[in-house]
């Protein structure tokens, strides 16, 4: 399941509508979060009170943040106990 993750909606991966709305904000967040699609709020937030889109928006930007800065340092993630 994790390996089709990045293509979820074309592995047709069997997800209940709360996960696929925030796997669509997280992608539209991701990709163009100053051109955010109305219809991914609307879904988001029939399944998600405020605070939770709060909640979801913030764990998007900061693993956003966490990918430029490893990018930017030309980091690569390590497997527990490898240096």
């Amino acid at each position: 399941m994790l390996d089709a993750l990045p293509r979820w909606a074309e592995a047709g991966l069997d997800l209940d509508p709360p996960t696929q709305a925030a796997l669509r904000f997280a992608e539209a967040m991701t990709l163009a979060s100053r051109q955010m699609d109305d219809a991914v709020f609307a879904a988001l937030r029939q399944c998600f009170d405020e605070g939770q889109v709060v909640e979801i928006a913030a764990v998007v930007g900061l693993f956003n943040y966490f990918n430029r800065f490893n990018n930017a340092l030309d980091m690569e993630p390590t497997r527990p106990g490898e240096r």
